[in-house]
């Protein structure tokens, strides 16, 4: 018996069966067509949920079951692999990196046909075309829909890179660094961890080849991101150290060690300590004595613009309700000010707002504010809203038997299913 089957079996549909587990309805298709397998944290909860042992748990995901078929004449189709286009080019980029390593070693044989001049302005147009790319994604409503160009622009710079010597890998790096972190961003969004994950190792492996210590002090908070959303903070707190240490040696003109330190009062917050927390928020406060924006709007976009909803947030985690909802309101009031604030920073504060009213066991607070959140997240499909949203439910606690309460509930329950 497979994983399809005993669900079946338990009269879950896919959908039941994702609500149950907290990830979305396309993870456990994943898992039942053999394109992925559940990460270990998941795999207690999923044997509660079917009422069979981790060890059966085990067995029946081990099993290949029926997988999706590829086009078959796809040009991107994985014939000896996973079956999974987004795995197929991650590897292709390990084996462009492990191939001209072993040709960097060899004397005499120049591999390439691209001169150096020809590669360097190769390596200019994937990064402008990074650049319009992450600004297609910080506009889009729905993220999903940049997904296919960046896929197509990954398979291209996977390609170029292939049998290319050391020293001219190294100029393509840079390029493979940034938009392996926007591919990252798009699993995030779409609450894929395990390929984001993976996307921000590869953009950081890439950075380091490449001896930009700023892309890739920036691709690690991003993979820190991942364990904080999963509540491994003390996991997370390690990585975000080394993105620390990294930051300290780039360019000083640049806010990255400023958004390394506010990233790093979520995890401090996690934690429980609250002086750690407002020492890494102070920290990150000092990015407006930066001359410059100390951005570039790609891959590093912290400019200081939403600490006050950062500094509410953490008082949210740490039970300061007080401080944090100060904090908060006054980040909505910068944000209506604010042209082309995005959908996912407006419900993350709407969502806190919520959870404080939940916290305080008022409902009006908890129905005005999750509200609004529940229909941002509808209009704009966004991942990460909807995961806030499935937290702010689980705080409901009493208030569910208020009747509008109930209903909001609901309401987010099939928001996540959709």
């Amino acid at each position: 018996m497979g994983l399809a089957e005993r669900r079946k079996v338990l009269g879950y549909s896919q959908e039941a069966l994702a609500h149950a587990l907290g990830v979305d309805r396309t993870t456990v298709g994943r898992w039942e067509s053999g394109k992925a397998l559940p990460q270990p944290p998941i795999r207690p909860k999923l044997a509660e949920v079917l009422q069979i042992g981790l060890v059966e748990v085990d067995s029946l995901v081990a099993q290949p079951q029926h997988r999706l078929q590829e086009p078959a004449e796809s040009p991107l189709s994985d014939r000896h692999g996973s079956g999974d286009i987004d795995d197929m080019i991650r590897r292709e980029f390990l084996r462009a990196i492990a191939i001209t390593g072993a040709l960097a070693s060899l004397p005499g044989d120049d591999p390439g046909t691209l001169g150096e001049g020809m590669l360097r302005r190769a390596s200019v147009d994937f990064l402008r075309i990074n650049g319009h790319l992450w600004q297609v994604y910080q506009l889009a409503r729905t993220k999903r829909t940049v997904y296919p160009i960046v896929r197509e622009q990954l398979a291209e710079l996977s390609k170029s890179m292939l049998g290319r010597p050391d020293s001219e890998v190294r100029v393509l790096c840079s390029a493979a660094g940034d938009l392996f972190q926007l591919a990252g961003e798009l699993a995030f969004d779409s609450n894929r961890y395990t390929e984001a994950a993976a996307s921000y190792t590869l953009a950081a492996s890439a950075s380091k080849d490449a001896g930009s210590f700023d892309l890739w002090a920036c691709a690690l908070v991003r993979h820190a991101y991942v364990d904080l959303y999963e509540h491994r903070y003390r996991e997370a707190a390690g990585i975000l150290s080394a993105a620390e240490r990294i930051a300290k040696r780039g360019d000083s003109s640049l806010s990255t060690r400023h958004w390394v330190a506010s990233v790093h009062a979520v995890a401090y917050a996690g934690l429980g300590d609250l002086t750690a927390c407002e020492r890494a928020l102070d920290e990150a406060e000092q990015v407006r004595d930066i001359a410059s924006s100390g951005n570039n709007g790609g891959w590093l976009r912290f400019d200081g613009s939403r600490l006050a909803e950062e500094r509410g947030a953490r008082y949210v985690q740490l039970g300061r309700l007080d401080l944090a909802e100060q904090a908060l309101k006054s980040a909505l009031e910068q944000d209506a000010l604010a042209e082309g604030q995005s959908f996912r920073r407006r419900g993350a504060v709407l969502t806190d707002l919520a959870a404080i009213g939940a916290r305080r066991r008022d409902p009006e607070q908890v129905i005005a504010f999750g509200g609004e959140a529940l229909q941002l997240a509808r209009e704009s499909s966004s991942g990460y809203v909807a995961r806030r949203l499935r937290d702010l439910r689980s705080e409901f606690g009493p208030l569910a038997r208020d009747g509008r309460v109930a209903e909001l509930g609901a309401e987010i329950d099939a928001l996540s299913t959709a």
